[in-house]
C-alpha cells in the first residue's frame, strides 16, 4: 500500500499539509533561536551575564533542538532571578519595594537599579538599570518564558520530538516515511492532530516571547540613539 494511502486516504492533500506543518514548526523554532540570542546579547553586554549563544543543530531531532532552547531560556530565567536577588541584597527594603510599586516613577526605579549594578559590576552601562527594570517589572519571566518552556517540553516529548529537522531536504514520500516511522498506523490521525494543536499553541506563545524581547531590545536601541 502506498504511503499516501496510509495518511488520510480520502484526502491526498494532507501529504503536503503535513510537510507544511513541519516547516512552520521549524521556522518558528529558528526565529526563537535568533530572538533568544538577541536577548542573551543584551543581558551579557549590559548586565554582566554570560549566557551562551545557541544555534539550531541541523543533524539533530526536534526534541534535541527544543532542549537547546529550553536550556538557554532556563539560564535567562536564572539570570533574571539573580538580578532580583542582587537588588534585594543591596537595597534597603523600602527601596527594593519601590522597584515593584507600579505607582513609583519609572525613572526613579531605573536610577535605583543602575546604582545597584554599578556596585555589583563595578561599572554599569547607561542602559543597565533600564533593562533590569524592564525584565523585573514585566510579565516576561513569570508568563512568557515559562509558557514557552512548557510548550517546548511538550513538543519534545511528543511524536514530533523524534523527527530529524533535516528531513525537509528530502522528497515528500521520504518525509512521510520518517514521520510514519515514529507512530503506529492507527495512531497517525491523532499524531497529526496533535501536531496541529502543538503548532498553534507554540506559534502564539512564540509571538508573545518575541514581542517581550523586542520591548527590551528597542529600549536599548533608543538609548544608543
Amino acid at each position: 500500500m502506498a504511503l499516501s494511502d496510509l495518511l488520510y486516504p480520502d484526502n491526498p492533500k494532507r501529504r503536503q499539509e503535513l510537510i507544511h506543518l513541519h516547516q512552520e514548526l521549524l521556522d518558528c523554532m529558528s526565529t526563537n533561536f535568533r530572538a533568544t540570542n538577541e536577548l542573551a546579547r543584551v543581558l551579557n553586554e549590559h548586565l554582566g551575564c554570560t549566557i551562551t549563544h545557541i544555534r539550531m543543530r541541523e543533524n539533530s531531532t526536534v526534541k534535541e533542538n527544543c532542549d537547546i532552547i529550553i536550556q538557554a531560556m532556563s539560564e535567562i530565567q536564572h539570570q533574571v532571578q539573580k538580578i532580583d536577588s542582587d537588588m534585594k541584597e543591596k537595597l534597603e527594603p523600602v527601596l527594593y519595594q519601590k522597584l515593584y510599586d507600579i505607582k513609583e516613577p519609572e525613572l526613579e526605579k531605573i536610577a535605583i537599579a543602575h546604582k545597584v549594578f554599578s556596585i555589583v559590576l563595578g561599572e554599569a552601562t547607561s542602559t543597565a538599570g533600564m533593562v533590569a527594570i524592564k525584565l523585573l517589572s514585566s510579565n516576561f519571566l513569570t508568563l512568557t518564558v515559562s509558557k514557552l518552556i512548557s510548550l517546548l517540553a511538550q513538543i519534545g516529548a511528543s511524536v514530533l520530538g523524534g523527527i530529524s529537522i533535516t528531513i525537509l531536504g528530502l522528497g515528500i514520500e521520504m518525509i512521510l516515511h520518517a514521520i510514519l516511522g515514529a507512530v503506529e498506523r492507527n495512531q497517525l490521525l491523532a499524531a497529526v492532530r496533535s501536531y496541529e494543536k502543538h503548532l498553534a499553541e507554540f506559534k502564539a506563545a512564540s509571538e508573545k516571547y518575541r514581542r517581550a524581547i523586542r520591548e527590551v531590545t528597542s529600549l536599548v536601541r533608543q538609548q544608543v540613539q
